[in-house]
């Protein structure tokens, strides 16, 4: 299956718990930090959630 790459590009403070444990969710940490992820259906429902925080390429 195809992998994306998801980057933090902006901070979670200020950004309410949901969206906070979603991020925790995917992996990331911090600003900058990118993981690698499964381009699955679930994976891309989290990334929808938090799309003003992340930024998503084709790894």
């Amino acid at each position: 299956m195809a992998q994306i790459k998801i980057t933090q590009v902006k901070s979670r403070i200020g950004a309410p718990e949901v969206q906070k444990r979603t991020l925790d969710a995917l992996g990331l940490k911090k600003m900058n930090h990118t993981v690698v992820k499964e381009d699955t259906p679930s994976v891309m429902g989290m990334v929808n959630k938090v799309r003003h925080l992340v930024s998503v390429t084709n790894a």
